[in-house]
């Protein structure tokens, strides 16, 4: 049951090996590299990356957030916590599972006992980087020693049990060994401080603030294919950087982003999530209208508001009372003034002149008429 050895269907990828090659450390980047290599060579074969449970304490600080990314997409697995056979078990028993074969320069000869298949043809696949070249990969046969041997030993019936024709399956006792759960940080490392979250960010502070200040989740942008990874896509947003996933290119998703976009391709973006601590924004292809231009959003806010001025400034006439101020007129009392006719007494006046006895000075005459008459 091996796959043609010119065109695998399926291929898991051990990851912790590939990312070590030649290094002391792992390397997220060298296996990236690896991996769009390989899928360059082998288009249409499905990729599954597997990396062991250490694998994100000894890589390089500025590639966690990347790493931290991908487990979170699902572009990398890691194997359960206490995995019987650590990382490399869980890759054989992957493979086994869908008959795929393997990425790795690693013979797992502890596992010689147990998956026999690893020696057919075209189920075991090396790759080494190759300066001036690029990554090379060749089909190769799993290398035999002591530990292969003993393997295959303890995997045979024993003859004390007679009547059973099935082998026991055994590995060697240190294939049995629990993971290791790393108790301190990995050289190097070093706590989350103001410098390794910048490393961290995607994107520059002032750029991305101007970028969010004018987009939210749900506009539609219009971004340049940058650069491919194995778990999406690079674009670039005037002066900003975004992410499309993998994920999000379809239902099922393709094998790889160059299916979908080709380098220096202007595409049509939505934004679907805008992660703050990390300056990161993620995309997803999209055939809605490009949002309006910040230009028109300030000019179309402008109209809004002067429109709602005027519609408060309507009210304020209305408020103006005119039947109010001729209340006020009716206020001023005056016809309650008159009364001050009445008090000025001009009959009282005429009184006066009816009290001038001017008839009773007439005796003076009569008088005047008795001394003559006594003459």
């Amino acid at each position: 049951m091996s796959p043609k050895s010119a065109a695998p269907k399926h291929v898991i990828v051990d990851g912790s090996n590939i990312a070590t090659e030649g290094r002391s450390k792992p390397s997220l980047k060298q296996l990236n590299d690896a991996v769009m290599a390989f899928i360059q060579d082998h288009p249409k074969a499905v990729i599954t990356v597997i990396v062991d449970a250490t694998f994100g304490h000894r890589i390089d600080a500025k590639e966690a957030t990347a790493f931290d990314k991908a487990v979170e997409h699902n572009e990398l697995v890691t194997p359960p916590a206490g995995t019987v056979g650590r990382g490399d078990g869980f890759v054989l028993s992957i493979a086994q599972k869908v008959g795929a074969s393997i990425l790795s320069n690693d013979s797992y000869q502890e596992f010689h006992g147990q998956y026999e298949w690893l020696f057919d043809e075209g189920r075991l696949i090396g790759g080494k980087p190759v300066p001036n070249v690029g990554w090379v990969f060749v089909n190769r046969t799993p290398v035999r020693g002591e530990k292969s041997r003993r393997a295959i030993r303890e995997s045979q019936p024993t003859s004390d049990k007679p009547g059973r024709g099935v082998a026991k399956v055994k590995v060697s006792a240190e294939a049995m060994k629990p993971m290791p759960v790393p108790k301190s940080l990995p050289p190097g490392a070093k706590l989350p401080t103001k410098k390794v979250e910048s490393s961290k960010s995607v994107n520059d502070i002032l750029p991305f603030l101007q970028f969010v200040e004018k987009n939210t989740v749900g506009s539609v942008v219009i971004g340049v294919v940058e650069s491919y990874s194995s778990h999406g896509a690079y674009v670039t947003i005037g002066d900003v950087r975004g992410y499309v996933p993998l994920r999000l290119l379809g239902s099922p998703p393709p094998r790889s982003a160059r299916e979908v976009m080709q380098l220096g391709d202007s595409v049509t973006l939505e934004i679907v999530e805008i992660i703050a601590g990390r300056r990161s924004i993620d995309l997803v292809p999209t055939t809605k209208a490009v949002s309006a231009s910040p230009a028109k959003k300030v000019k179309k806010a402008a109209a809004v508001k002067k429109a709602a001025l005027a519609k408060k400034a309507a009210p304020a006439k209305k408020a103006a009372p005119a039947k109010k101020a001729g209340a006020v007129k009716k206020a001023a009392p005056a016809k309650k003034v008159a009364p001050v006719k009445k008090a000025a007494p001009a009959k009282k006046a005429a009184a006066v002149k009816k009290a001038a006895p001017a008839k009773k000075a007439a005796p003076k005459k009569t008088a005047v008429k008795a001394v003559t008459r006594r003459k």
